[in-house]
């Protein structure tokens, strides 16, 4: 949900000088694509069926986007915060910091976005709201945004095990969510209990989501025009992801992991385990052992998860990248939804509060996809950026220009 004008691959940024002429160059429709996907993902998830009801198994959308829809989210927002500095070559100096103040000021902007549609959510809501936890996500990536891409590849991997340990290691002194989508009432009144849930106890838990977004910085600082690079992020992004269900095979399924779990969980049947597999926890594993962190399924955020989804993120970007050379025109109501997301998302979620998609969600689903592709193309070819990405990308290049002598702005280059 970062929109951003993507720099020249090679540019060098202004650092401590006057102000540079600002180039914009022309937008990589297949990032904008992939997030067009995502955002359909998180659409589907939210209004169709999990479950086959002649079956009972899960339907193909859930096996498809449940988890990984909001994975490739934050993975793309890494990305867009790598193109707003700097592209291949990260900014330095005060031009670095002042595309920091501007990330805070974003983060701020996008957690009141969040909060204020939490506060028209009913109690039991229709979908769990991501943006409270995104400004979290913003939050911490701000200390690694000038690293090169081998620590960030470095650093993403060790938050995709770390930050599930810490989740597991620190359920029984955090306290338990309160509420499904905070709102600011719960924000005043139970500070550390929303803090703990947007870092650890939540769907979207920022601790182990970071992985996305450092992964994301580190792929938007390559050189994403390359088909070379399009090509290897497929095939690469492919082999992770299977490399991570055959951790989970073998470890698991086949070297007595299961009944680790099933020993060290009296109170869970099989079916109840595989339930936690196929559709998640509600709303977090349990901590009875560490074999948990060897499960893969829609947002259990283990490590085999994360690099699984991660993988996945990856071939998506990479096989949109390499549409976009041949058939980027037809990738058009994708793209310009991906350009604007965050209004996109925040209207679909108010739009469900009305809880009229239960009865025929097949239609529901249709009207919030087609509504939101027709109102982003031609909202983009009037207006080009999103109006509510229009409103934060003001606030945070007002936030940049505090910081004296940064030149520039967001995504420029020389």
């Amino acid at each position: 949900m970062v929109d951003v004008h993507h720099p020249a691959p090679g540019a060098r940024p202004a650092e401590d000088g006057p102000a540079l002429p600002v180039v914009h160059r022309r937008r990589l429709v297949g990032v904008d694509a992939a997030r067009g996907l995502a955002l359909v993902g998180m659409m589907s998830t939210h209004i169709l069926p999990a479950w086959n009801p002649e079956t009972y198994g899960p339907t193909l959308q859930w096996e498809l986007f449940a988890g990984r829809a909001a994975a490739l989210f934050a993975l793309l927002a890494g990305v867009g915060l790598a193109f707003s500095t700097g592209g291949r070559t990260p900014h330095r100096g005060r031009t670095m910091t002042a595309d920091r103040v501007g990330l805070l000021v974003r983060a701020v902007l996008i957690t009141v976005v969040g909060l204020l549609i939490n506060q028209v959510m009913p109690g039991d809501p229709p979908a769990y709201d991501i943006l409270v936890h995104y400004g979290m996500f913003f939050l911490l990536a701000i200390p690694f945004l000038h690293l090169p891409v081998r620590a960030l590849f470095g650093l993403a991997a060790a938050a995709a095990v770390v930050g599930p340990v810490l989740m597991q290691a620190l359920r029984r002194v955090l306290p338990a969510p309160e509420v499904y989508n905070p709102t600011f009432a719960d924000v005043l009144a139970e500070p550390g209990t929303v803090l703990a849930q947007v870092l650890f106890t939540g769907t979207y838990p920022a601790a182990p989501y970071l992985a996305y977004l450092l992964a994301g910085v580190a792929l938007g600082r390559l050189n994403l025009r390359s088909a070379r690079v399009q090509g290897r992020l497929l095939w690469a992004g492919l082999a992770l992801a299977v490399g991570a269900w055959l951790v989970y095979w073998v470890l698991v399924l086949r070297s007595g992991g299961y009944d680790q779990l099933l020993s060290s969980t009296p109170w869970l049947s099989e079916d109840q385990i595989d339930e936690i597999i196929v559709w998640g926890p509600d709303p977090v594993l349990p901590d009875s052992s560490w074999w948990w962190l060897l499960v893969p399924g829609p947002h259990t955020n283990t490590p085999v998860a994360i690099l699984q989804d991660l993988g996945s993120g990856a071939a998506v970007l990479g096989l949109f990248l390499l549409l976009a050379r041949r058939i980027g025109a037809w990738l058009l109501p994708l793209s310009a939804m991906g350009s604007m997301t965050l209004t996109l998302y925040s209207g679909h979620l108010l739009a469900l509060t009305a809880m009229l998609h239960y009865e025929v969600p097949l239609l529901w689903f249709a009207i919030h996809v087609v509504v939101a592709a027709l109102f982003a193309v031609a909202w983009h070819r009037s207006f080009g950026r999103g109006p509510l990405e229009r409103v934060v990308a003001q606030a945070a290049d007002a936030g940049r220009r505090l910081v004296p002598g940064a030149g520039g702005h967001a995504g420029a280059s020389r």
